[in-house]
C-alpha cells in the first residue's frame, strides 16, 4: 500500500508540473524584451512617383530603416516599457522624401512602418524549427495640409505600445510586443508653432513624440491621468487558473499521502480509537481520531 501511494503521489507531482510548464512553454522557449531594449522602426519602402510600395527580388515588401534623427545620430527606435517624451529630427527633408509626405499627409499612401514582436533569437533548440522573426504592425498617421509651394505637418505624435499579457510578469519585467498605433496631434492648427510646422523641400523636419505603453492589449477603464505602472500590478485569468491547480494539487497530494502512507503506518498493529474527542489518543489524551491505547 505505501510504495501504491508513493507512486500516485510522484504521478501527480508530475501532472501538476506538466500543467504549470504548458502555461509558459511556447514563451520561455522563444526570446523576450528586457526593460529598456532597443526597439528598430522600418517601414515600407515607397516609390516617389507613385506611392506604391517597393518589392525586392523575392517579390516581398522591402522594408527600409526610419529616417536617421539628429538627435541620435540614427535610425528612430522606441525603448521596451520605457515612457517618454523624444525629438527626432530629420536633417533635410529631399525631394523624394518630400513628395512621399505629400502622400501620406493625403492618405494616398499610409508611412506603414512595423516593430519586431521580439528581440532576434541568439539559441536555436535542437530538433525544433528556426525562428521567424515576427513584427506588429506601426501606422503612422500623419496629418497635415498641401499647399502648391509647401505643406503644413502635425510634427507631435502619440505612439501608444502595447504588451501581450502575462500572469507571472513583474514591474519593468521582459515581454512581447502586442500592438500600436501612432497618429499626430492638433492637425487642424496651420500655423507654424511647436506642434505645426510649414516645410519645403530642404528644409529639416522636428518630429517629436509622446510615447505611451500598456502592459496589455485593452485600454485603462480609468477616469483621469493614465501612468506606465511597469509589466506588474494585474490579475489575469490565468493568474487564478494557475493558483487554483496549485491549489486543488496540494490537497489532492497532502490526502493521498496521509491516506496511503501516514495513516496506514499509524493504524499497523494498532486498534483504532474513539472518532471523538473522548477516544484515546497519544499519552491518553483524546484527539479526535486518536490512538488506542497499548497494555
Amino acid at each position: 500500500m505505501p510504495s501504491i501511494a508513493r507512486a500516485l503521489v510522484l504521478a501527480l507531482v508530475v501532472l501538476v508540473k506538466i500543467a504549470a510548464a504548458s502555461v509558459d512553454l511556447k514563451e520561455g522557449s522563444l526570446p523576450s524584451y528586457h526593460y529598456g531594449a532597443p526597439i528598430p522602426v522600418e517601414c515600407m519602402n515607397r516609390s516617389m512617383e507613385t506611392g506604391e510600395h517597393i518589392q525586392d527580388e523575392k517579390d516581398e515588401i522591402e522594408w527600409i530603416p526610419f529616417p536617421t534623427c539628429n538627435e541620435t545620430g540614427k535610425p528612430l527606435e522606441f525603448h521596451y516599457g520605457v515612457e517618454t517624451e523624444m525629438n527626432c529630427t530629420i536633417p533635410m527633408v529631399d525631394d523624394p522624401f518630400f513628395h512621399l509626405l505629400e502622400f501620406y499627409i493625403h492618405s494616398d499612401a499610409p508611412l506603414a512602418c512595423r516593430l519586431p514582436a521580439r528581440p532576434p533569437a541568439h539559441v536555436e533548440a535542437v530538433g525544433e524549427k528556426p525562428y521567424v522573426q515576427e513584427y506588429i504592425p506601426l501606422v503612422f498617421a500623419l496629418a497635415g495640409t498641401l499647399q502648391r509651394s509647401h505643406l503644413h505637418i502635425s510634427t507631435h505624435l502619440n505612439i501608444l505600445l502595447h504588451s501581450t499579457p502575462k500572469h507571472h510578469i513583474h514591474p519593468h519585467d521582459s515581454g512581447v510586443l502586442d500592438s500600436g498605433a501612432a497618429y499626430s496631434t492638433s492637425p487642424l492648427s496651420h500655423m507654424e508653432g511647436s506642434q505645426t510646422v510649414r516645410l519645403v523641400i530642404g528644409d529639416p523636419l522636428p518630429l517629436s513624440f509622446s510615447v505611451r505603453w500598456f502592459p496589455t492589449p485593452a485600454l485603462p477603464k480609468t477616469e483621469g491621468k493614465v501612468e506606465w505602472a511597469g509589466m506588474g500590478g494585474h490579475v489575469y485569468a490565468s493568474t487564478i487558473f494557475y493558483a487554483l491547480v496549485s491549489f486543488i494539487a496540494g490537497v489532492l497530494t497532502s490526502a493521498v499521502y496521509f491516506f496511503g502512507v501516514i495513516l496506514p503506518k499509524r493504524l499497523k498493529g494498532r486498534g483504532l480509537g474513539g472518532a471523538t474527542p473522548l477516544g484515546y489518543g497519544l499519552n491518553g489524551v483524546g484527539n479526535g481520531w486518536g490512538i488506542a491505547k497499548r497494555d
